[in-house]
């Protein structure tokens, strides 16, 4: 996995679930609130029964989907690359369902004009804040562009269920990692977390990531030795042999 995959998907996480709005400082930018979950979904506690909702609760799951870099041609370095990510945004209206008594977290199932607005509205709004609003800085500057925006429904045409879950998934130009001898994070991870609120999340899963990093020793160069001409033979200014 590109660690810099984890950086855009651990810096828009900041911008939907802001720290100063967790902590109370803040409103919070799309209708999920704070339930913006990294690499997970949502479980039955984290649910919210406010009658506003009608029985459902907007949430988002983010995953880091796939990475790749490409170097740019044949001559090319092996750090010459462009490199591109793909983050996946799971939103959908919760709910609790249950299976034989036993109950779990699902999309609101079925037809639902009104429901089908809000998690439009909550798509759009994911969309706005990571490409258009100011919150969105700090995933804009772990990418170079947005090359494609997908939304895909999920249903089960076969059962004719219909469920209120929308998978986005943004395909971006990337910034490939950038490694070095020092411990602790590659660029551009070092810059994010220097970026980020202290007691911020992102903060401390990149700090968390940082220490699997040591420094690498290398033998310092001593001296240089260049072996003597062959007898009787020199090379002259103009590099002919003699």
């Amino acid at each position: 996995m590109m660690l810099s995959a984890e950086a855009a998907r651990l810096a828009a996480i900041e911008a939907l679930s802001p720290t100063a709005a967790n902590q109370g400082g803040g409103a919070f930018p799309t209708l999920a609130g704070a339930r913006i979950f990294d690499s997970r979904s949502a479980a039955l506690n984290e649910l919210d029964d406010r009658s506003e909702w009608d029985g459902y609760t907007p949430v988002v799951a983010v995953y880091s989907r796939q990475a790749r870099a490409d170097t740019r041609g044949e001559a090319a370095e092996f750090d010459d690359t462009d490199a591109s990510i793909e983050i996946e945004f799971v939103a959908e209206l919760a709910v609790v369902a249950e299976d034989e008594g036993v109950p779990f977290v699902d999309a609101m199932a079925g037809d639902d004009p009104e429901a089908r607005l809000v998690l439009a509205a909550l798509c759009g709004q994911i969309r706005r804040v990571l490409l258009f609003a100011p919150e969105g800085d700090l995933f804009r500057h772990m990418i170079r562009a947005v090359r494609r925006v997908d939304w895909e429904p999920f249903a089960v045409p076969e059962l004719g269920l219909r469920f209120q879950r929308t998978t986005m998934r943004l395909t971006c130009m990337a910034r490939d990692d950038v490694f070095s001898d020092e411990a602790g994070l590659p660029e551009p991870l070092r810059t994010l977390a220097a970026r980020l609120p202290a007691n911020s999340y992102a903060r401390s899963r990149l700090d968390q990531l940082g220490a699997h990093f040591s420094a690498i020793g290398r033998t310092p160069l001593a001296d240089i030795r260049i072996a003597p001409e062959a007898e009787g033979e020199f090379v002259s200014s103009t590099g002919d042999l003699r």
